[in-house]
């Protein structure tokens, strides 16, 4: 008994009650008719398309930095390498991994660079990072149009210049790593092998860093800076460290996304693409100074579990197709009740 207790405690009962309502959902599915392995399917893809940049919050949060608002930095290291491996016509598994090859030194840099910043604004790294990504976006409307590309499947037709709002990537590298292994189980619903194995992969070896000396180090910067300044623990170091890691994985996390989806959206694009992340680890149970990864898988679960059968459901009962306008309503207050947490964390 007094362990179900401190799990609630630990947990909280909205997560609680987050987690039954989905469960519900599922249950409540087949008697509306909306089909239960359509739903699974929809799910199981949406949570290995945003998986790694949720991932993507876990270095920066064991290292104090808090959550990584910023993430849009490293999406646009990602949409330059999957843009220019397009320009290339490198086609298939060669053509996303040149497309991370390409995006890991632009990230490298960027993070490097945020990292710095960060490092100089101690205490108010959330707010910072969330202008760095808005402003971020903001710059990147304008060399969107302005950088050197050429290939005719992405530069807008009427000028010859200038990358069009979304490119399209079927003819390249649509799910060139989703198929590897992949399998269907029937009409309706198939499981992506590649994409989860890729996506434990990243969590495994993320668990194998933080694990290490230099991650333990990390995790104390966190945790009790003054214990690792006196144990002469370069913060400053560590800190930017976590940054670099964090802006890499937003980078291949957003190639995960598109080699799914089909589409690279540029300039507003990555927009809004860190708050998902944030409200997903934070659905997970974890904080603004301490994450797992079983924060980000549990998270990432119910956030898209939720965003994905809500409208569903919620169409099929009242017959009036709202999907959109639910998915805002949905998507929006969920991220606004895991903000709400940061709040109650920091207190």
């Amino acid at each position: 008994m007094k362990d179900i207790k401190n799990f609630i405690e630990d947990v909280g009962w909205p997560r609680i009650l987050i987690a039954l309502f989905l469960i519900s959902l599922f249950v409540l599915a087949p008697f509306v008719g909306v089909r239960l392995d359509a739903s699974i399917n929809d799910t199981l893809v949406r949570f290995g398309m945003n998986g790694v940049m949720v991932l993507a919050m876990v270095p920066m949060v064991q290292s104090g930095c808090g959550l990584n608002f910023g993430l849009p930095l490293g999406i646009i290291a990602g949409l330059l390498g999957a843009v220019t491996s397009v320009e290339l016509e490198v086609t298939g598994l060669p053509g996303i991994l040149t497309a991370m090859l390409i995006a890991t030194p632009i990230a490298i840099v960027l993070g490097w660079c945020y990292g710095l910043l960060l490092n100089k604004v101690k205490g108010s790294e959330m707010m910072i990072a969330t202008y760095v990504g808005f402003s971020s976006v903001a710059l990147m409307c304008i060399m969107w149009l302005v950088l050197p590309y050429k290939s005719p499947n992405m530069v807008w037709g009427y000028a010859g210049k200038g990358l069009r709002t979304t490119i399209s990537i079927e003819a390249f590298w649509q799910n060139a790593i989703s198929s590897i292994g992949a399998f269907r189980i029937n009409e309706f619903l198939a499981f992506p092998t590649g994409m989860f194995l890729f996506f434990l992969l990243l969590c495994c070896l993320m668990s194998l860093f933080m694990r290490t000396r230099t991650g333990t180090a990390m995790t104390i910067v966190g945790s009790n800076p003054d214990y690792a300044r006196a144990s002469g623990v370069n913060i400053d170091k560590m800190r930017t460290l976590s940054v670099i890691l964090s802006t890499w994985l937003g980078a291949i996390g957003i190639i995960m996304y598109e080699q799914c989806f089909g589409f690279v959206q540029l300039y507003m694009g990555p927009f809004y693409m860190a708050f998902p992340a944030v409200a997903a680890i934070l659905f997970g149970v974890a904080s603004v100074k301490k994450a797992n990864i079983v924060n980000v898988i549990v998270g990432t679960i119910l956030f898209q579990g939720i965003l994905t059968m809500t409208p569903s459901v919620i169409n099929s009962m009242i017959q009036t197709d709202m999907s959109e306008v639910i998915r805002i309503i949905v998507s929006n207050g969920m991220i606004l009740y895991a903000l709400t947490r940061v709040t109650k964390v920091r207190s």
